[in-house]
């Protein structure tokens, strides 16, 4: 059986890995799938849906068996009837981006959103962050207007004022601070934990549990040369996004400096995140349906991650 891997950039550790070979040594014949060039998803109203992307992906023909993605895909997912489960978590990456004005915006604080266009990768930990820092206002998703932004749009639309705030992340976010600075409206610390994570089929983890324990250790021994190689890492983005200068190889490498690699159990407080999260979704009107995460929790895997079976 040839295993498929589904990688992008923005889930570093399988980025890196797909570079490494380490997992090809231990499942020869695996396949990687570049998301990037599978067929985009229709485009969905940011104000009243969310991309299904990687969920469609996984379990439809032609896709992959096993993904890492930030922290809302798989609630999405979940509410649409994905048989999904959780793999693994990473550590908080509370240092990866955050929302974000321009110093002279008359906007002071996140209850000063109502009515504005905020820009956000619509589907991904943004939304999450948004959603979070909204409800603590005490605004809801109908506040406000939200703009699906790709990452690299985000500081040109922040600059030219077509957007009135932005959850801007890192290294994109790094850009804008070199042009100028930018007012934090919200952190990600203190709001929520902010994991990558990867997770996979139900069918694929109670059929194939030895190749799925062979991805896990790949994950675990390419992370741990990330850990003490973040330079040569950094080579693998930059070079991905055509980047040559010293300049784009120093944000790549602060960015993966910034970020917590090591793959580690699913615990209480991540779903509890997770919870809130699709909980908010569907109040908001981007979800079909709220969803209990604990549902795609398998405990073999959590054994398989704590440090006793390490």
């Amino acid at each position: 059986m040839t295993v498929r891997i589904g990688f992008f950039p923005n889930n570093n550790s399988l980025f890196v890995l797909r570079h490494r070979g380490i997992l090809e040594r231990r499942l020869p014949g695996t396949e990687w799938v570049d998301l990037r060039t599978l067929p985009a998803p229709p485009a969905v109203d940011p104000k009243h849906a969310l991309p299904t992307l990687h969920s469609d992906w996984l379990f439809d023909a032609g896709g992959y068996d096993f993904v890492g993605t930030g922290f809302t895909p798989p609630v999405t997912g979940l509410a649409h009837g994905r048989d999904l489960v959780y793999v693994a978590i990473s550590g908080p990456r509370v240092e990866n981006g955050r929302l974000v004005v321009k110093p002279e915006s008359p906007i002071r604080s996140v209850a000063d959103l109502r009515g504005r266009r905020v820009g956000v990768a619509h589907g991904s930990w943004q939304t999450t962050l948004l959603l979070f820092a909204l409800e603590r206002a005490g605004l809801s998703w109908s506040d406000i207007e939200p703009v699906d932004t790709p990452v690299h749009h985000g500081p040109p639309g922040l600059r030219s004022g077509e957007l009135d705030a932005w959850v801007g992340a890192y290294p994109a976010l790094a850009l804008t601070e070199q042009e100028g600075p930018v007012r934090t409206l919200v952190e990600t610390e203190g709001l929520f934990s902010h994991p990558s994570l990867w997770f996979t089929r139900r069918d694929f983890a109670e059929n194939h549990r030895n190749k799925l324990i062979e991805i896990v250790r790949s994950l675990q021994e390419s992370d741990a040369w990330v850990d003490a190689n973040p330079r040569a890492a950094a080579r693998y983005f930059a070079e991905d996004a055509g980047a040559t200068s010293q300049a784009d190889l120093d944000r790549w490498e602060h960015a993966l400096r910034s970020r917590p690699f090591g793959l580690r159990p699913v615990s209480e407080e991540f779903l509890d995140e997770q919870h809130r999260a699709a909980r908010l979704l569907a109040a908001g009107g981007l979800l079909p349906r709220a969803v209990d995460p604990r549902s795609a929790v398998l405990p073999w895997l959590n054994d398989l991650l704590t440090p006793q079976a390490a």
